[in-house]
């Protein structure tokens, strides 16, 4: 066989395979839109098969859960950054960024509006629109923090005019969220408040009321996501504080195809992932590779 045949051959072998409806490994759907839902301090094995979280488990089932998912370090506020952009831009603990930034590296919002897509952070509890205050809103239980914490909204942290900053508008309430998912933007977080991600309360009552919270609030997008190129991202920020870090992490959509996923993977991976979706460029500065093996 002559060696200038090769090329158009192993073309006509990557053609079958689309042709196929099989996905090559380097390639990714590209959702119309992405909702992105993070939940507080609990582990794997404290949320996946727990009679106090139907609804997770449900969406388990029917979506792709990661059993070997890990969040990057401890606590909270560094595995907002990373998922976010990338880095956890040298930040070790909670205390509140306001006078410190805005940051000024690539990021996941700054990229898909540079691109010509959209994005917007939801956060419950917040007061206003682009908000930078450090937290707002006293939580049933007495003392810790406030409903909304700005330590689990990075995006704010990139709030500004100068390089690679994105615009107040980008950094909405809750209610902001719109009832008509059409008008989603094309990459969007939703942060639920302190008494509803399972931050707050003592027992099994966070997972409960988190649990119900997401499916009051989440399923309506779930259900026309079905029907709409649209994709569900469910995770934790970090586990109960175990040296593992061991998190469940959920994708529901119908480019998805249901089942237990055994690769590890890590917040790196998830942003990695919905950049390859849309061809942006990278944040951070984070060696991960994007999540294979998922996809219809």
């Amino acid at each position: 066989m002559k060696t200038f045949l090769l090329p158009y051959i192993f073309a006509g072998f990557f053609l079958a395979q689309c042709a196929g409806n099989q996905v090559p490994l380097h390639r990714l759907p590209k959702p119309d839109h992405i909702v992105i839902v993070i939940e507080e301090n609990h582990g794997y094995d404290q949320i996946i098969g727990s009679d106090g979280a139907p609804y997770i488990n449900q969406l388990a089932d029917r979506g792709a859960l990661f059993t070997n998912a890990h969040g990057v370090t401890h606590p909270s506020q560094p595995n907002y950054l990373a998922l976010y952009a990338g880095s956890i831009e040298g930040v070790t603990d909670d205390h509140c960024l306001a006078g410190e930034t805005p940051y000024h590296s690539k990021n996941l919002g700054w990229s898909l509006i540079h691109s010509g897509d959209n994005f917007t952070g939801y956060s419950e509890t917040m007061k206003t629109a682009g908000d930078l205050s450090c937290g707002y809103g006293q939580n049933k239980y007495a003392g810790g923090s406030p409903l909304y914490a700005r330590k689990h909204n990075p995006w704010v942290d990139w709030q500004g005019t100068g390089k690679h900053n994105i615009p107040p508008e980008t950094n909405q309430p809750l209610r902001s969220f719109p009832d008509n998912f059409s008008n989603l933007p094309t990459v969007s977080f939703v942060i639920p408040n302190e008494d509803h991600d399972m931050h707050n309360g003592k027992g099994g009552e966070p997972i409960k009321e988190g649990d119900t919270w997401l499916k009051n609030h989440l399923d309506s997008y779930v259900k026309w996501a079905k029907d709409h190129n649209s994709l569900l991202i469910i995770t934790y920020d970090e586990d109960n504080n175990t040296p593992q870090n061991h998190i469940p992490t959920i994708f529901v959509g119908p480019m998805v195809k249901p089942g237990k996923y055994d690769m590890k993977i890590d917040h790196f991976n998830v942003l990695r992932t919905i950049e390859g979706m849309y061809g942006l460029e990278k944040s951070g500065s984070a060696k991960a590779d994007v999540i294979t093996g998922v996809w219809k």
